[in-house]
This record gives structure tokens, sequence and C-alpha cells, in this order.
């Protein structure tokens, strides 16, 4: 049973990626595409807020798809690090309280793809770039 799940762990590391990304391209939509309507929506793309949007709105895209993931995993983890630092740590120290968690996750999934690579299902394994 254990070696059965043993084999599958590539993909199951797939579609982490694939659903992170998805999941954080949805702050970038809001932001940038205005969908879904969120509070986000209709901020300026040249203040910070704006900024990260283009940025998890084109490395969600760019992770979706497991192209340059590694790089892109790195530049969204910090991202993420500098979301819970800047937005919800100076509201309180525990993460359940000022609404870092969320943040804080993605951090850590998106540092722990820059070691762990894309998986099988990724643009960057048909290429051959997940081999060299």
């Amino acid at each position: 049973m254990i070696g059965n799940l043993t084999r599958l762990a590539p993909h199951v590391l797939s579609l982490m990626r694939i659903m992170a990304a998805l999941l954080l391209m949805q702050h970038g939509t809001t932001k940038v595409l205005g969908f879904p309507v969120t509070q986000m929506t209709g901020i300026s793309l040249v203040s910070m807020p704006g900024i990260a949007g283009i940025i998890e709105l084109v490395g969600g895209a760019l992770l979706l798809i497991g192209l340059f993931s590694r790089a892109t995993a790195f530049i969204l983890s910090g991202l993420t690090a500098v979301a819970y630092f800047l937005v919800h740590a100076p509201k309180d120290f525990y993460p359940l309280v000022n609404g870092g968690e969320l943040a804080a996750l993605y951090c850590f999934v998106f540092f722990y793809l820059v070691f762990a690579g894309p998986g099988p299902w990724s643009v960057d394994a048909l290429r051959g770039a997940e081999r060299r």
C-alpha cells in the first residue's frame, strides 16, 4: 500500500503545484482583470498591491503550466513572505489572529517547490529542464 502511494508522489507534487497556482492566480485576476469582484478589484496597477497582482497573475500562470517553475516559485515565495510581513504581521503576532495563514502557507508551499521542482506534469519536464 505505502509503495503505491510513494509511486504517485511525483504526480501529487504536480497536482499541488497546479492547485497552488490556480488559487494564487485568483488574487491576480481580481486585481488586474477585475474578476472575480472583491475589495481588491479596481486598485491601481502601479500601487504595491497592483504590482503584486501582476506578479500573482503572471507567476501563477507560469507555475500553472510548469514553466521556469523553480525560479517562479522562488519569486512567489518571496512575494507571499513580503505580503505576510507587510500586511498581516503588523496587525498581530499570531497568523490566526492577523489573517495571514494563507500568505504564510503559500510562502512555504512555493519555497518547497523551489527545491522539489514542478513534477512530471509540467512544461519544464517536457522540455527536459528538470533532467539537467
